[in-house]
């Protein structure tokens, strides 16, 4: 029989679950790296590249607000990527959705390379540049998601912090990626840059997608689905269940995102244009952005280092550490800012994300999972993935650019608006039990609401234990 042919519910060898936990690394990584690829390199032409090409010239300023308000569109679409798909995860599996997110959020990038520019089209180029930004986002809103939880079922329960890591190994290499290749973008002469140039790495990334939606398709779905499926236990309505039953971990998850993803936008963005005002002419841009660069490299051992370490001493106290460490490093981080020196810059940019926001990202991977039940877990990760992005990466620009701009620079604001953000994460981390080693068959949240505000609800999938053969099941916090 052809793999192709095998059933879903066929039970797996030991050989069999190390090939399928293989696969699943690689297709989620390689998801991963497109994601942030796109991500990064969208950002790097924003202010350079589509700002001319995409929009009239007789106001460069104002092209440059609508060029960077195209880049914000794919943020506002990223939520309901993640409601929409977040619901078809936990209705019609993991591995379908992850699919289906791979051609959205490649293919309209790939369509970003083939697009023509106003000076072809008018108006209409400006549109179609929209319209693929909000196709991606809306893909890109669950594929982070599908990955992590994919990948959390898939692990090993006593090795699941360091597997559920990998796929975000796919970030800081999709990272590194956009930035080496708008690097030698720049070396091209200005002329042939505009006219072609620019068009490559989003041409290339059809390459990726085709290698992650060949994986993906050869890919057994998740462990904890089968079973749910073969139970009879998959939700109808997982969004009422999980506004039902939920909402205790989705707020404590939404909490735990502030000094992550509002930290690392902070670290990465803002302190660029912090430093840049402190520094007037003398600004190097270029060397202000390799604190950007040093962070993700850091980041390829701390994230999956972190997630191991969550493994062996639980996912709270790694959780923790990472946003006390911004708790202590935001004012002096901050005063060295203010310094206007470009490499202690890049410094602390690269010792803030590199071990402050990936102590707090590696844990995150396994954990944000373990809280939610197998029948709404998927949405429930994409919720309080999304929603909490808006908040804590979106509202960092604003209010970030915002306390600069009126302040004069004031680096002790910033430092309070950073430990806020790191407060709010570290109190967070208090509202959660221990996650590590849970298992992932059971129906309930992590977090649970009173016994006389919930319904009933089965304790686990029936029969898990007799199936999943090849994963050991873990007693539950």
């Amino acid at each position: 029989m052809a793999k192709s042919d095998v059933p879903e519910t066929a039970p797996m060898s030991e050989a069999e679950y190390a090939d399928q936990l293989k696969r699943a690394t690689l297709a989620s990584s390689l998801g991963s790296a497109l994601e942030y690829f796109d991500f990064a390199l969208y950002g790097l032409c924003t202010a350079l590249i589509f700002n001319t090409l995409f929009f009239p010239q007789d106001n460069p300023a104002m092209a440059t607000v609508a060029s960077f308000a195209t880049f914000g569109v794919g943020f506002i679409a990223r939520p309901f990527g993640g409601l929409i798909f977040g619901r078809l995860g936990d209705i019609i599996g993991r591995k379908w959705v992850l699919v289906v997110t791979i051609i959205l959020m490649g293919g309209a990038s790939t369509a970003i390379g083939f697009l023509p520019t106003y000076d072809s089209v008018g108006m209409l180029a400006p549109i179609l540049l929209v319209i693929a930004r909000l196709v991606q986002g809306f893909g890109a809103g669950a594929e982070q998601t599908g990955s992590s939880v994919l990948m959390a079922e898939y692990a090993p329960v006593k090795q699941r912090g360091f597997f559920a890591a990998l796929p975000y190994i796919g970030i800081q290499a999709g990272s590194l990626m956009a930035s080496v290749a708008f690097f030698l973008l720049t070396l091209m002469p200005e002329k042939q840059l505009l006219a072609w140039g620019w068009r490559i790495p989003f041409l290339a990334s059809f390459l990726l997608i085709l290698l992650a939606l060949f994986i993906r398709m050869h890919l057994r779905e998740s462990p904890t689905f089968v079973e749910l499926k073969a139970n009879d236990q998959v939700a109808e309505h997982p969004l009422k269940e999980l506004f039902s039953t939920g909402m205790p971990g989705l707020v404590a998850a939404f909490g735990m995102r502030m000094a992550e993803n509002g930290g690392s936008y902070m670290l990465q963005t803002l302190s660029m244009s912090y430093v840049v005002a402190v520094a007037g002419s003398n600004a190097d841009r270029g060397v202000l952005s390799w604190g950007v660069a040093l962070g993700a490299l850091v980041g390829l051992f701390t994230v999956p280092f972190s997630g191991a370490l969550s493994d062996r001493f639980g996912r709270r106290v790694i959780y923790r550490a990472g946003s006390v460490f911004l708790l202590l490093f935001a004012f002096p981080a901050w005063w060295l800012l203010s310094l206007g020196n470009h490499y202690i810059a890049v410094a602390v940019v690269t010792l803030g994300v590199g071990f402050g926001v990936n102590f707090m990202l590696g844990p995150q991977c396994a954990m944000f999972p373990e809280l939610f039940g197998a029948r709404h877990r998927y949405l429930g990760v994409a919720m309080a993935r999304e929603l909490s992005a808006v908040v804590a990466g979106g509202l960092a620009g604003v209010l970030g650019s915002y306390i600069i701009a009126v302040s004069n620079a004031n680096w002790m604001l910033m430092g309070v608006y950073m430990t806020v953000l790191a407060a709010v994460t570290t109190l967070s981390t208090f509202m959660v039990p221990e996650t590590a080693g849970r298992d992932l068959t059971r129906l309930e949240d992590a977090v649970r609401l009173p016994e006389n505000e919930r319904g009933d609800v089965t304790t686990r999938v029936p029969g898990v234990a007799d199936t999943l053969g090849y994963q050991s099941v873990a007693a539950s916090n």
